[in-house]
């Protein structure tokens, strides 16, 4: 987002944005409240989850670093946000940067390109959940974390610490934890992971993995 902004918007910006920190399990944002900043990612996982009536929850979506929260122009939020790992923010009040976005069509534009961008990959989660098997969903959700915790990291190995629980994790896919734990197993049996300390991942070639997400 700042890329888009001038240096003297940058400095303007800059005396009302504010930093952040949330331990892993604290709410950011609660459903349905009124939404008064956004913010963006600057380290950690967020997770965003809708509540259904009898208090059952989905988890919708994940967000990581540069991500931008929030919908711009909504009066509340559409979903609850939580850290789900430990997560440092950049908030900044929704009227101001409502009032830049008015002015400034290139910040326009980029916050248009990242809705697009999650729109895509909603789509191509609807994929995941929808068609494919439990095997290829835990290939699919570990691939994810391997790709977006350090997007900027080169080679084919990665290493990383899940950011969601196993019961988290059976959430979003759509499956048991004794499904997830099981899949898990064998993905480290077949060499594709290992693990470590229950969370600690470890990734020897990100083309093996790729290749069970069945896409």
């Amino acid at each position: 987002m700042c890329g888009a902004l001038s240096e003297s918007e940058l400095v303007s910006l800059s005396a009302h944005t504010r930093l952040t920190n949330y331990d892993a399990g604290e709410e950011l944002a609660g459903e349905k409240m009124p939404a008064e900043s956004y913010a963006t990612v600057i380290r950690g996982v967020v997770k965003l989850t809708k509540t259904l009536e009898d208090g059952r929850q989905q988890i919708v979506g994940l967000q990581f670093a540069p991500d931008f929260l929030g919908r711009l122009n909504a009066d509340e939020n559409a979903v609850s946000v939580e850290a789900a790992s430990d997560v440092n923010l950049c908030r900044i009040p929704k009227a101001t940067l409502e009032r830049m976005v008015k002015t400034n069509p290139s910040l326009a534009d980029r916050l248009m390109a990242q809705t697009l961008r999650e729109l895509d990959e909603a789509r191509d989660w609807m994929v995941t959940l929808g068609r494919k098997t439990a095997a290829e969903k835990v290939a699919s959700f570990l691939l994810l974390i391997a790709t977006h915790l350090d997007p900027e990291a080169k080679g084919e190995s990665r290493r990383f610490d899940l950011p969601l629980s196993r019961a988290d994790i059976a959430d979003f896919l759509g499956l048991t934890i004794e499904t997830v734990s099981r899949q898990m197993s064998k993905l480290k049996a077949d060499g594709v992971i290992s693990i470590a300390a229950n969370r600690h991942i470890e990734v020897p070639k990100l083309s093996k993995l790729k290749a069970c997400c069945g896409s």
